[in-house]
């Protein structure tokens, strides 16, 4: 489905939903709901954040263990199979995981046969395997690769900033979570000036910077929408 049909049923869920809402969206309220449940992360905490990525193939991660250089690396990369070979433990699944998971598996592994209380950390290096699309008014829309962990700041930046026409207050993110299709609108100008929190992105997102010549309708519907349901179903 092409960005017009994307935010055309976006318009038609929204409406559908901004009876129930609250017009005036506050600069402190313009924050990121990483679940589908009803709810705003308090200013202050970080959105989306980077635990959130899971590793892909051909991603490249950097292992550190403890007091155990030769089973550390600065760069190992994932294989197409999503596997990391690591000495001792052999082939180990990566892709899937989270930093976080893959260091209890290497942990755990290595625990259980050659190291007494190993301390195991995996950092994304650089994510390969992940692309999101940054379309409106932008200077120049297309599919960019993250690298590493990578903000809506930085994301708008890759495809060479707001063009003149942006509308910076209305700028909405297209997530597919659990299989369905959901959106949430931030102000990139409060994000800017550090009124807002700057959310991180996830591979496959699909970002859409609002511009005056974009659908009236769609703008004051997203407007409209109850601030603390920034990520809805359509």
């Amino acid at each position: 489905m092409n960005i017009a049909l994307r935010l055309i049923a976006l318009l038609f869920a929204v409406f559908a939903l901004a009876a129930c809402g609250s017009s005036g969206r506050k600069n402190a309220d313009v924050t990121a709901a990483t679940q589908v449940a009803s709810y705003a992360l308090p200013v202050g905490q970080a959105a989306a954040p980077a635990e959130d990525y899971r590793i892909g193939e051909t991603d490249l991660l950097k292992v550190s263990v403890f007091r155990v250089p030769e089973l550390s690396f600065d760069e190992l990369r994932v294989d197409s199979s999503g596997n990391i070979q690591m000495p001792l433990i052999g082939t180990v699944q990566a892709a899937g995981l989270t930093s976080s998971e893959l260091s209890e598996s290497l942990t755990t592994q290595l625990g259980a046969r050659y190291l007494r209380n190993p301390q195991v950390t995996v950092t994304v290096v650089e994510a390969a395997s992940q692309k999101i699309t940054v379309d409106g008014a932008v200077a120049q829309p297309g599919v960019y690769e993250m690298r590493g962990r990578t903000t809506l700041m930085q994301a708008v930046a890759m495809a060479r900033g707001p063009s003149g026409s942006a509308d910076l207050s209305s700028v909405a993110v297209f997530r597919t979570i659990d299989g369905q299709r959901m959106v949430a609108v931030f102000d990139l100008g409060a994000i800017r000036n550090g009124a807002a929190e700057d959310p991180v992105v996830l591979g496959e997102d699909v970002i859409v910077v609002d511009t005056s010549t974009l659908n009236a309708g769609l703008r004051a519907a997203i407007s409209a929408a109850p601030v603390l349901t920034l990520f809805r179903l359509f």
